[in-house]
């Protein structure tokens, strides 16, 4: 089945409110491409600038985090009740720099895809290995491992709409990149395990991004693969660069 394409700019902590609507802006007349579905993933501070910035477009508005709590003495976080009433439509949950720097497992990410789907929000729920963990061999070991543990208790019906990205850390902000023969060899094998978990009907349809670095250059091979439905771009969502990603099939 023919799955539409997904580009989704993950900005990380960069861009003001005010710089953040300058580069929307600036990319309004790039992204459209009524063939993709485009999402800007911004800083918490930017959600209603951008928000306000986008109506009229193409663009749907992601959030980079979200809160396994609704409410309460929680410093610091945000709930999906905040996101959900700002116009936010996506959420990314358990990118590597979360897994990371900031010590949240699967336990913890588990919460937060359920949370996201009792708000109505769409996860874009990342996975992938670390150098050493390909070198040895347990990449989609540990692909598996992230995947089954993120998505108890997620009902085949939730899982179909949900978005999955597939970033190797080693291919994160380096430069690196796997090849399209690696990226697709991964990809197949998420869908082959929301098969496993599900059934093909649920695998068929879920949406599989590729997330490590990306960009104008390498988006069409990528992207022409059967089981890539998709990026979640870093660095290059930052700049007009991301418009010939958005529209890799012109």
């Amino acid at each position: 089945m023919a799955r539409r394409k997904i580009i989704a700019g993950n900005w990380k902590m960069n861009k003001t409110p005010s710089e953040a609507k300058e580069l929307v802006e600036l990319l309004k007349p790039l992204v459209n491409n009524p063939d993709v579905d485009v999402v800007y993933c911004v800083p918490a501070v930017d959600i209603t600038t951008v928000v306000e910035a986008v109506k009229g477009t193409n663009v749907a508005v992601g959030a980079e985090n979200i809160s396994d709590q609704d409410k309460g003495a929680y410093t610091g976080e945000i709930s999906g009740d905040m996101l959900v009433d700002a116009g936010v439509k996506y959420v990314i949950i358990g990118h590597s720099e979360r897994r990371g720097y900031y010590s949240e497992d699967d336990a913890f990410l588990n919460r937060k895809v359920k949370k996201a789907f009792e708000k109505g929000l769409t996860p874009i729920l990342c996975c992938g290995e670390s150098l050493e963990q390909r070198e040895t061999g347990v990449t989609m070991d540990w692909i598996r491992l992230q995947i089954k543990s993120d998505l108890q208790g997620v009902t085949a019906e939730q899982a179909k709409t949900m978005v999955i990205a597939y970033e190797p850390i080693w291919a994160i902000g380096t430069g690196k990149t796997a090849t399209a023969d690696q990226a697709e060899e991964v990809c197949k094998g998420i869908r082959d395990t929301i098969a496993e978990i599900y059934d093909t009907d649920t695998a068929e349809k879920i949406r599989i991004q590729y997330g490590g670095s990306m960009n104008a250059g390498n988006c069409k091979e990528l992207l022409a693969k059967p089981d890539i439905d998709g990026g979640l771009i870093g660095g290059a969502s930052l700049k007009a660069d991301f418009g010939q990603i958005v529209n890799y099939n012109k």
